[in-house]
């Protein structure tokens, strides 16, 4: 459909009216009832649920807006993933805000809104069938961001990671627009099913495709957190309140994968060839560079960035997999479906270890530091095995969820027939899994240092544990989810 149609973009629609109407709602409400922001938010993010929901039961692809937005099943299943982890995020979040004092003032209930517009950016994102659109998307979700870090105004090194990160962020903007220009320069379109009809043609220069591909990747990179260009993670990670790294370390990571989907696989497959090349060596300094580095840190916010910039080495990989000599299409769907399954699992395990994080914090006290989580098990077992198991997650010890979505993107890599990378995939990962045993082994054996009482609001207490089951379970039983995301994926590359 060329037409304007609004049914496809009813969950956008609703998200800019209901944080509008939050926005101004809360200039009238005082710090005591900053709660009904909360609320609302978190009303605003079922709403969206619904809507999308309704729209990806229907499994069907459709384009609006003169072919510039799609909404098909892989954006519709990243949407909801979205809204749970922005969700998550709120509730894990409210009790370190408040006492930060970060939702006082006359508009403290921007912590919220500016959470929902960069959700806004992320949709956009995911559903950006054109160059235009998906930078737009990006840079809504950007300067959100940039805010949310400098959040904290008198705090110096939320300050500082905030001009690091939008100094390096407007960078990374400048590469993917330069990359972009060259491509529309090449192919006389914006529209990404356009350009992948122009550099199938074979009537393209490919030098100017391929000078165009390096800074639209490098750019892709960037958002990713990918090595070389991941000097900002660790210093914005460390640097900003933990309720906004936990922001930054969520819903961007899927939003990330869907416009590396968007404009690799949809919009250039045509040059798989060459960016498979450039992925390659993404993913192999990603996992050398975050797992190495990672065992130096004793700043618990820190070591996870490095952790990230690691696991993204892992998710490039899947993408990396789809095409070579003699794939098909259920091989590329397979390689795509191992690496949103991947996405998935990453953001629901990253957003519980930070949930921990907060859990301990209290006011003037941040329990970021690998110290503070000496003997948790003597403080609260029941937390400290909630953390276990989202580090063995995160490092792929079975049988938790990370040992079956690193499987997956193995077997994708292995039926390409590059075992070489497989099993550089396979040592890194030993690698890491050293640092996120260390904290285990503080948790378990070594003798509190903080011996304060854990103080938790009930919400965050149930919904932190549910996120601890998840991991479990998903891990014993990953066939339904992996099945959706290869349904998603399918019927996505057949539109």
């Amino acid at each position: 459909m060329n037409n304007i149609n609004l049914i496809p973009a009813y969950a956008e629609v609703f998200l800019v009216i209901a944080a509008s109407a939050i926005l101004l709602i809360d200039m009238f409400l005082g710090e005591a009832k900053r709660n009904i922001t909360y609320m609302l938010s978190l009303a605003t993010l079922a709403g969206c649920a619904v809507l999308t929901l309704a729209d990806f039961n229907t499994g069907a692809t459709t384009y609006t807006f003169r072919n510039m937005f799609v909404s098909d099943p892989m954006a519709n299943l990243l949407k909801l993933f979205s809204y749970l982890a922005v969700g998550l995020s709120m509730v894990y979040s409210r009790q370190y805000t408040t006492a930060r004092g970060m939702l006082g003032g006359a508009l403290g209930g921007e912590f919220y809104v500016l959470a929902l517009f960069a959700l806004l950016g992320q949709m956009l994102m995911i559903s950006g069938n054109n160059f235009l659109v998906i930078y737009l998307g990006l840079e809504l979700m950007s300067l959100a961001t940039y805010a949310l870090v400098a959040l904290r105004r008198d705090h110096a090194a939320s300050t500082e990671a905030a001009m690091k990160y939008f100094i390096l962020g407007a960078l990374a903007s400048g590469f993917l627009l330069y990359g972009i220009s060259m491509l529309y320069g090449a192919t006389g379109s914006l529209d990404l099913s356009e350009v992948a009809k122009a550099t199938a043609s074979g009537t393209v220069n490919k030098t100017v495709l391929v000078f165009g591909l390096v800074f639209l990747v490098s750019g892709l990179a960037f958002k990713l957190g990918a090595a070389p260009y991941h000097m900002w993670v660790p210093d914005v990670y460390q640097g900003a309140p933990t309720s906004v790294t936990l922001l930054l370390g969520g819903a961007p990571k899927l939003a990330a994968f869907a416009i590396c989907f968007r404009l690799l696989v949809e919009g250039l497959w045509t040059l798989a060839i060459d960016w498979q090349q450039m992925l390659t060596v993404l993913a192999v300094l990603s996992m050398a560079v975050g797992n190495i580095t990672a065992i130096a840190q004793t700043n618990l916010k820190r070591m996870l960035a490095y952790s990230t910039i690691s696991q993204m080495g892992f998710l490039l990989l899947g993408l990396l997999s789809g095409v070579f000599p003699g794939s098909n299409a259920a091989s590329a769907a397979n390689a795509y479906s191992s690496a949103l399954f991947y996405s998935i699992t990453y953001v629901l395990t990253t957003l519980g270890t930070f949930g921990v994080i907060m859990l301990l914090a209290r006011s003037g006290f941040e329990a970021e530091n690998l110290e503070d989580f000496k003997g948790l098990n003597q403080r609260s077992p029941w937390f400290a095995a909630v953390m276990m198991i989202l580090l063995l997650s995160l490092a792929g010890v079975p049988p938790v969820v990370g040992f079956y979505a690193k499987l997956e993107v193995l077997q994708a890599v292995l039926a390409t027939g590059q075992v070489w990378l497989a099993v550089v995939a396979v040592l890194f990962s030993l690698i890491g899994a050293y640092y996120y045993l260390r904290v285990i082994k503080l948790m378990y054996f070594d003798d509190a240092v903080d011996k304060a009482k854990i103080v938790v609001n009930t919400d965050m207490q149930v919904v932190l544990s549910l996120n601890g089951l998840a991991i479990v379970v998903l891990g014993l039983l990953p066939g339904p989810l992996m099945a959706l995301c290869a349904a998603s994926i399918v019927k996505t590359l057949a539109s």
